[in-house]
């Protein structure tokens, strides 16, 4: 008995050891402790503890943008809870598969997986794990162009993180309220929201958070015809971004930016910026953050009188919708191209 408990020891201490990497975001090396982990794992044997490595390789290449891989392993790590009987376990797989669907565009199949995970995480009594599901779903409601739904169910997150006295949450709802307002055009008091998530973030040293929060309200100062403003911030936050190595947040925030230089009449640079973003997009395998990109490209082509480069993006953003069954964007792709 004594050599599985020392490998047992073994494994708490590496997981606790790769917790901290995860948390700097040092994701390369925390999938290297997390596979260590799931053949120590398979050596004692702990099917439990097996589960639990599958996740955390799923999260570890969720961290380093390889999302078919770690739908792979949260694939897997569903199958394990689900025989083994560990409800908890099967909650958190499901909850970070619809997390991971939802990367990929697939919002549909992302609210199946979430909305499961959620009725288990309230049998279970864990709000923790409800919220931070909700939380996914409230944000995809906002992208399918439902942001009054979505506002509705950030506002109970809110109560619930308040309840929980979960400050860290509370700045994500509070950016996530933010978001769903700008959606429905209401810039004041989405600005009023964000600019109250930004003290907590800052407080935490959560540098991801903040950056997302000041990208939002750099993208509201467009909206509300600062796009000078805009600049400024965005600049800021491409810096944060690129200290952390976020490569997502890069490419988002280099789309804006060019977005931004276009509506300044700034073509060079803004087709120059775009272009940087979809370089980042395609080695993420993002096809939803491309085909935003090639839409605003080929409609700045398009005002430039450059008609068959326009259509050239259209074509391309189009094949790209086709291929995750995105809906919304096959119908902006048309209505951009009859526009032609």
């Amino acid at each position: 008995m004594t050599q599985p408990l020392n490998q047992v020891k073994e494994w708490e201490q590496r997981r606790n050891e790769a917790n901290r990497y995860y948390k700097r975001g040092n994701f390369q090396e925390y999938l290297d402790l997390t596979t260590e982990n799931l053949h120590l794992a398979r050596i004692i044997p702990d099917r439990a503890r097996e589960g639990y490595a599958l996740n955390d390789i799923g999260l570890a290449h969720l961290g380093c943008w390889q999302p078919q891989r770690a739908l792979e392993y949260f694939h897997q790590a569903l199958s394990v809870a689900q025989e083994i009987s560990n409800a908890r376990a099967e909650a958190i797989a499901l909850s970070n598969l619809g997390s991971t669907y939802s990367r990929l565009g697939r919002f549909l199949q992302a609210l199946e997986y979430l909305n499961t995970a959620v009725q288990i995480f309230r049998k279970l009594q864990d709000t923790q794990g409800e919220v931070s599901t909700l939380n996914d779903v409230a944000l995809i409601y906002t992208r399918l162009g439902e942001p009054k739904r979505a506002l509705l169910l950030q506002h109970q997150i809110l109560a619930m993180r308040q309840l929980l006295g979960d400050i860290s949450g509370q700045a994500t709802t509070l950016n996530g309220i933010g978001f769903a307002y700008s959606a429905l055009g209401k810039f004041e008091q989405a600005l009023e929201f964000l600019q109250a998530a930004i003290p907590i973030q800052r407080a935490a040293k959560n540098l991801v958070g903040e950056a997302t929060t000041l990208n939002n309200i750099a993208s509201i100062y467009t909206d509300l015809g600062k796009p000078k403003e805009a600049l400024l911030l965005y600049y800021q936050v491409l810096l944060t971004r690129r200290s952390l190595n976020d490569r997502s947040g890069e490419a988002t925030t280099l789309h804006n930016i060019g977005f931004t230089h276009a509506i300044l009449a700034q073509n060079r640079q803004a087709l120059k910026l775009y272009k940087q973003a979809i370089a980042i997009y395609r080695q993420l395998g993002d096809s939803i953050g491309e085909i935003s990109t090639l839409l605003n490209m080929g409609s700045l082509y398009a005002t430039t009188k450059r008609k068959k480069l326009a259509r050239s993006c259209y074509q391309n953003a189009q094949e790209l919708a086709e291929q995750i069954e995105y809906q919304p964007f096959m119908e902006k792709v048309r209505q951009f191209m009859d526009a032609l």
